[in-house]
């Protein structure tokens, strides 16, 4: 060790190379090792696979930075890579997340108060130990560059050697790499830092190729089914609340043991939709995706981004207003050609204590629908909700029913009751703020067909089977970051002339996904256009047969 730390004796960038592929492979994958594990116990026979996945993993990430190192980039790469890792390995191992195409996304759209539930002194030791203490030796190293021609041959020699290792062990145990890639896929998404470069290559990719496109116009033939009139009482008054992390599990309107729900549990008009699954398993892909034309299968970033959602239809029909008021990190794209409204800050937001509270996106509306008057209009309000880590802060002191409560961001230095008290505390104010926007609508419903629509964007893990937040590719999710809440409200005996309230009731246990809001919103809002699908509609086989 001391020989390898020496910063007086000269080495060349390859072995520089090596010593780090070798750090990483040591300390920055045991969240990788740990995995593996699970499927491959610590047998004898296993020892040897487990060894040979171990040099394959030098071996490759070795020949990746060989590629691309020179005299001038092998000490910034690694060092970039090492401080990178660093974080990476902390939300690995703290949360046995993966940092995959979508996790970035979600990074990067993630605004700095949110961040900030994520930053512990743990993760500050990760950064230390794991970032800063090897980036000053690969910094402070002195490193002997040769010709150009004696560094190529030493380029080329290390990336045979690197290529041979990894061939002849893959052969050798072609048994276990068969099953390992074709049948163990996810286990390659915790290697470090191989997998992370790869994703952030294939986002910068898409997100470079997305600058030139276009968006595509939809639904320019929509129109209200009816004849628009001048008095308030044919219009209607929708407002669509997009829950953070709510997992149906955790509502008490879904059987859970725990009442979390009691207000909402009250209404009389509400239907409780208790099979609705996630388009996603992260806001930055639910949220784009449940608006979208396009659904789960067929939906991707390019797509989301070059097509009009919607909320665009709705507009175009010239009769219908649309308000966005967010109190989450943005949209993600989705209100960019409407109104909209940030309540993340006291700017706008009149109740903020440690953090502004969702029920401030409530504030001012009257004044918003007095000035469109005569218009249909939805309001989409995006909720903190269950944002984690940091569940306690989610909700005021006043509604901490349930202790003890889990009050740090480390979630693996708390006991699973703790946390999902924490958890449960917020879905609690959740259950307040719905039956404020509910208790808001009330006095409109004699003039206005008056509804409220909940759905959440994906759900969370709270410790099963090692598993925190969310974000998992959606293939190897578990139910619990896909199994959504959502339910309905009808509020005014005019829009129950249009929808038999209790037909609805008799499906609302059917499965249903976030595919079905593009259609059911046009349904609601009666609009004609080709592009509504009547059968992904949730409420239309509840439309009384004289309004179909």
């Amino acid at each position: 060790m001391i020989k390898l730390l020496n910063l007086s004796k000269e080495i060349s960038q390859f072995r520089l190379i090596f010593r780090v592929a070798l750090f990483f492979a040591i300390f920055s994958n045991l969240t990788f090792f740990a995995n593996v594990l699970k499927i491959y116990p610590l047998t004898f026979a296993n020892l040897f696979y487990i060894l040979s996945l171990f040099i394959v993993l030098v071996s490759f990430t070795t020949l990746l930075f060989t590629l691309f190192g020179s005299r001038y980039t092998t000490k910034p790469l690694l060092i970039t890579a090492l401080l990178v890792s660093s974080f990476t390995s902390y939300f690995m191992q703290t949360y046995n997340i993966v940092i995959d195409e979508g996790m970035i996304q979600n990074a990067l759209q993630t605004n700095f108060n949110e961040s900030l539930d994520l930053f512990s002194i743990q993760l500050v030791f990760y950064v230390v130990l794991l970032g800063f203490l090897p980036s000053w030796y690969v910094y402070n190293v002195p490193v002997k560059y040769g010709s150009l021609r004696k560094e190529l041959y030493l380029k080329l020699k290390t990336i045979v050697i690197s290529l041979i290792l990894i061939g002849f062990l893959i052969f050798s145990f072609s048994q276990f790499y068969t099953s390992f890639f074709r049948e163990h896929k996810p286990l390659r998404y915790y290697t470090n830092p191989t997998y992370w470069i790869y994703s952030i290559g294939k986002y910068t990719s898409k997100t470079l190729k997305s600058q030139h496109i276009e968006v595509k116009y939809i639904g320019r033939d929509a129109h209200i089914a009816h004849e628009p009139k001048e008095d308030e009482e044919s219009k209607e008054l929708i407002i669509l609340v997009v829950g953070e992390a709510a997992r149906a599990d955790r509502f008490s309107l879904n059987g859970y043991a725990k009442e979390t729900n009691p207000l909402l549990k009250q209404e009389k008009d509400l239907v409780n939709f208790s099979n609705m699954s996630s388009c996603g398993t992260s806001t930055a892909v639910s949220v784009p995706c449940m608006f979208s034309l396009y659904e789960k299968d067929e939906y991707n970033y390019d797509k989301g981004i070059a097509t009009e959602n919607v909320l665009d239809v709705l507009m175009h029909t010239g009769n219908i207003e649309v308000l966005w008021r967010d109190n989450n990190s943005d949209s993600k794209g989705v209100a960019l050609r409407v109104a909209y409204e940030d309540f993340k800050s006291s700017q706008n937001n009149p109740v903020c204590d440690t953090e502004c509270r969702d029920i401030g996106m409530l504030s001012g509306l009257d004044k918003y629908i007095a000035a469109h008057k005569g218009k249909d209009i939805l309001i989409v309000l995006h909720m903190m909700g269950n944002h984690g880590p940091a569940y306690y802060k989610r909700y005021p002191k006043e509604f901490e029913k349930f202790t003890p409560v889990c009050e740090t961001n480390q979630l693996e230095n708390c006991t699973p009751e703790s946390i999902g008290n924490a958890y449960d505390n917020a879905i609690l104010y959740t259950d307040y703020f719905l039956s404020e926007v509910i208790k808001f609508l009330k006095p409109y419903s004699t003039t206005y067909e008056t509804a409220m629509f909940y759905v959440a964007d994906h759900g969370e893990s709270l410790g099963e089977g090692g598993l925190y937040l969310h974000g998992l590719p959606y293939f190897m999710a578990p139910n619990s970051q896909t199994h959504v809440a959502s339910m309905m409200w009808l509020g005014s005996e005019m829009i129950k002339e249009d929808i038999d309230i209790e037909k609805l009731r008799t499906y609302s246990n059917q499965p249903f996904t976030q595919d079905n809001l593009f259609h059911s919103l046009l349904g609601l809002f009666e609009v004609e256009t080709e592009l509504y699908k009547p059968k992904m509609d949730m409420f239309h086989k509840a439309i009384i047969a004289d309004k179909q």
